[in-house]
């Protein structure tokens, strides 16, 4: 059956235009129910004899997926009229609905009712598109109620009044959400409701305040007609709210591939904002850009104070600092202003689950057990989020998930539900799925939708690759990888060999995801690719790896293992001895890797004079070419910074750790880093040649003198002078920072690096380029091409090169700016958040390790606090802080018997008798303790 659709449309042009689209009716869209005597039953989801089949609204879906997705819940018919409103309203619900609907273990079914010639209405004059939306939802559920005869129950689940007013008039069973959980006896399940905003004044009265006498806290949000006006006129300014995650109080509103950011002091300022939530911000007056902030330790116990003087370890986490110092007053200046605002309307929530326990409130509990709660997230950006729940003994000891469902501006705190119960407090299990969920880390089995675009194993190169013209046969060269021990994922493979005029020729064999060549595996705009997309990089955690692409793909397929042949993007250059390069072209290729070795077996080949095989030979050569082209970058400016990395030796029967260290880098690790740094850059010359507006890029912005100034305080306070006027200039002042202590030098590189920014990816088009600049590589460009199997940006940067070699032709995605501006951000953010999920990893693995062994060893004091300082373990590359005393408010300069002398980084006793410097060797002891009960940490303490 036919039916026409007709509207009007305005053209740019200002013309009104009659448009008709022409809408196909059926009579063969089954009900999806197994006993049913009329439809075809061979796609049926529901069960063979339910006692009840439940409709929702589009409400429902959106405001309590949480209980959706409990198992409780099943025989549901989700129709396409709500699906397709809750996509247009949230994309992250309508995902995990989608996920419940082709999940094969769940009773839930969906009805195509808008294309069924029973169930389709028109709209009627007059009516809104909601009222028309919540009419279908009825006429589907009584269609049910007929069509199934009465065999079942058939209930509409709606917590919307009148459309349960309407559907009792027109003999529909409707019920609300929580009627229909107080049904199934099942008391648990009613802490997963998400309750209306107005309920927020019961929780109110824990803090013994009467409806009528809640003060207001925070401001009113602008209404959207007012936001949107206001950023038309410039007054307002829209952008993604990051909190500083060491930092609770301190936020940046703007695009961190760009730059530009308005910087937000304390929680009034925020406004009810939480991290990722897309705001409004308006400028404060200039003389409130300035904002004191405190240069104590913070302690955990500070997140339950309202006064935001907070200042955490120094930390390149999200943007340049403004790096407040101690003037001779004793009074705490901002070196320099930031463009400071606040808040004044949300645009778009980022609400999602987050990770943490429970602190019970100081009250008795309420009406049928319900008790109230504070959940305390694990993520410190997070603040505390009120609860009702009616398990309250039994989830003071667990890591639970929590989720929120609004914040009243009379609330100090946001409400919100319980989701679901983790496991144990600091069980090793449990705390690393913390570590994944508050890092919004994708750990979902890939679907079936992606999995459908893997090709069948076992995969081979095919006649039609090697006859392919565009792709070169390199099988012939003698080719291996150099990766860190037991790795899988292999991205990348080299070959060197001499050729007769003595030149070497030099190849970096990179595989692009899936099987090197994501044109022949990974399209744009399939789910596979949609997925990696989304994922953004592989994340790696101390006992395991959370992979971009499916294991066939990272392990096999894609993984340039030794003696299997693969396809790959081959950077080919000839170079002198000097390592000079003559030439360089790019080429796609098969190779066989003839072995894939390790740091340390290749460390050992090229240490041991009595090899002389092909492969320790080629080995040397590249290392002697590889030390060349490392000089000459040093020579440019090249930064030689240093990290706290560690290393682990995991048990590999219970995966719990077994010895820790810091990780050493061998010469062979050099190597391999200076041809990938090489084809990076290349790359990056070949792709903005051809696309200068739509190339992705990889920047680092120069350091502010600023953000510098707690380098050069410590240096100067050891007799030091850095020159920071250049990236070279610096350079060689670290060559030159050298003592009698021979972790010195690394030590103070390790300090270089924690002042610099994070280096971020961009769009070619949003910058100029001189802004294309890496500070720490001294590139004037630079991205990356050499790991596609778990960066997505090395999968953009792989079609833009083949696209600019004329093997394929540019995507249309390269043709929208805004999007591959936000393709960006969402890269910026996943790098950054599988950075942290890493070093939580190791926290954690860290705690376990020395839970059940005390130890005494040697620190370095690297940052002195008015209360405090902390320390790093060089042994262990731990970071962490040594309390002094308490710091009292207001007294920055004195704190108990200590005094702080800012400039020479001292803190000493009053009496004189006992101080300490920065960089300075102190003895101490570590031990896990546990201050507050479930919470254990690393407690650092001097001996």
């Amino acid at each position: 059956m036919l039916h026409n659709k007709s509207f009007v449309k305005k053209t740019r042009a200002g013309k009104v235009m009659k448009q008709v689209r022409e809408h196909y009716l059926r009579d063969d869209i089954y009900c999806g129910a197994p006993f049913c005597t009329v439809c075809d039953t061979s796609g049926a989801r529901l069960s063979a004899s339910p006692s009840t089949i439940l409709i929702v609204d589009t409400n429902v879906v959106l405001n309590q997926i949480d209980l959706l997705e409990n198992q409780a819940f099943d025989n549901i018919v989700v129709l396409s009229i709500v699906l397709e409103e809750v996509k247009n309203k949230n994309m992250a619900v309508y995902n995990r609905i989608r996920a419940l609907c082709s999940n094969s273990t769940r009773k839930f079914f969906v009805f195509s009712n808008e294309y069924h010639r029973d169930t389709y209405i028109k709209e009627m004059s007059g009516e809104t598109k909601n009222d028309r939306n919540d009419r279908a939802i009825r006429v589907a559920t009584q269609w049910y109620q007929k069509h199934l005869g009465g065999t079942v129950k058939v209930l509409l689940i709606t917590n919307d009044k009148e459309n349960k007013r309407k559907a009792s008039e027109e003999g529909i069973f409707a019920e609300t959400v929580e009627s229909y959980v107080k049904s199934l006896d099942q008391p648990d399940l009613l802490d997963l409701l998400v309750r209306p905003a107005s309920e927020d004044v019961e929780m109110e009265e824990v803090e013994d305040l009467r409806p009528s006498k809640r003060k207001v806290i925070y401001l009113e949000h602008k209404p959207m007609s007012e936001i949107t006006s206001g950023l038309h006129r410039g007054i307002y300014h829209q952008g993604k709210l990051r909190v500083n995650r060491y930092n609770p109080f301190e936020a940046y509103v703007g695009r961190e591939s760009i730059g530009d950011e308005i910087v937000i002091y304390g929680r009034s300022n925020m406004n009810r904002a939480f991290d990722g939530d897309i705001v409004a911000a308006e400028l404060l007056p200039q003389d409130q850009w300035q904002e004191v902030s405190s240069l104590s330790i913070a302690g955990e116990e500070d997140e339950d104070k309202d006064e935001d003087v907070h200042l955490a370890p120094n930390s390149a986490d999200v943007a340049p600092r403004t790096i407040p110092q101690q003037g001779s007053s004793g009074q705490v200046n901002a070196v320099s202003s930031r463009p400071s605002g606040r808040i004044v309307g949300i645009i778009k929530r980022n609400w999602h689950s987050y990770c943490g326990s429970l602190d019970p409130m100081p009250m008795p509990a309420g009406s049928g057990g319900i008790a109230h709660a504070l959940f305390v997230s694990k993520d410190r950006r997070i603040p505390k989020i009120r609860i009702q729940t009616r398990q309250l003994e039994n989830l003071l000891d667990k890591r639970i998930i929590v989720a929120v469902d609004s914040w009243d501006r009379q609330s100090r705190y946001p409400s919100g539900h319980y989701v679901r119960t983790i496991g144990e407090i600091g069980d090793r299990d449990t705390e690393s799925e913390v570590v994944l969920i508050e890092n919004d880390i994708n750990t979902r089995p890939f679907s079936s939708q992606v999995l459908a675009c893997l090709p069948p194993l076992p995969w081979l190169v095919s006649s039609e690759d090697l006859s392919n013209p565009i792709r070169q046969d390199l099988r012939h060269l003698l080719v291996f990888s150099v990766d860190p021990p037991g790795c899988k994922d292999i991205d990348d493979a080299l070959h060197c060999h001499a050729l007769p005029n003595g030149n070497f020729e030099v190849g970096v064999r990179i595989l692009r995801l899936n099987i090197a060549d994501v044109t022949n595996f990974v399209h744009p705009g399939t789910p596979l690719d949609d997925e990696a997309s989304q994922r953004g990089t592989s994340v790696y955690l101390v006992e395991r790896r959370i992979d971009m692409l499916p294991k066939p793909l990272t392990e096999d397929i894609c993984s340039l293992r030794s003696d299997v042949e693969r396809l790959a993007f081959s950077v080919i250059w000839e170079m002198t001895a000097e390592a000079d390069v003559i030439s360089t072209r790019y080429t796609k290729s098969v190779i066989k890797s003839s072995a894939a070795l390790s740091y340390v077996e290749a460390q050992a080949r090229m240490d041991d004079s009595r090899l002389m095989d092909s492969i320790t030979v080629d080995l040397r050569n590249m290392n002697s070419l590889a030390k060349k082209m490392r000089l000459r970058r040093i020579e440019r400016g090249a930064l030689t910074l240093a990290s706290a990395e560690v290393k682990f030796q995991i048990d590999t029967e219970t995966h719990d750790p077994l010895d820790i260290g810091m990780y050493q880098i061998r010469e062979a690790n050099q190597l391999v880093e200076e041809f990938m740094l090489a084809a990076n850059v290349s790359v990056a010359q070949q792709i903005l040649k051809s696309f200068p507006f739509c190339s992705l890029l990889r920047r680092h912005p120069t350091p502010t003198r600023e953000m510098l100034e707690p380098l050069l305080q410590t240096a100067a306070a050891v007799g030091l002078h850095l020159d920071v006027s250049s990236s070279k200039a610096l350079a060689d002042s670290l060559d030159h920072a050298v003592g009698d202590d021979p972790y010195f030098n690394k030590l103070i590189r390790i300090l270089a690096t924690r002042c610099m920014s994070q280096a971020v990816y961009f769009c070619s088009a949003d910058l100029s380029p001189p802004e294309y600049h890496h500070y720490g590589l001294a590139a004037p460009l630079y991205t990356h091409f050499t790991s596609p199997i778990r960066r997505y940006a090395d999968v953009i940067v792989h079609r833009l090169l083949a696209a600019s070699l004329g093997i394929s032709k540019l995507p249309s995605v390269f043709q929208d700016r805004l999007q591959l501006t936000n393709i960006a951000d969402n890269l910026n953010y996943r790098h950054r958040n599988a950075q942290y999920a890493g070093r939580a990893s190791v926290e954690l693995h860290t705690l376990i390790y020395f839970r059940k062994r005390p130890t005494d060893t040697e620190a370095r004091i690297v940052k002195i606090r008015s209360n405090g300082f902390f320390v790093f373990v060089p042994k262990y590359g731990i970071e962490g802080p040594i309390y002094l005393t308490k710091a009292e408010k207001g007294s920055e300069k004195r704190s108990g018997e200590w005094y702080v002398d800012e400039q020479q980084q001292k803190i000493k006793k009053m009496d004189g008798s006992l101080s300490y410097s920065v960089l300075q060797t102190v003895q101490i002891h570590m031990e896990v303790v546990e201050p507050q009960p479930n919470r254990p940490k690393l407690q650092l303490t001097l001996i």
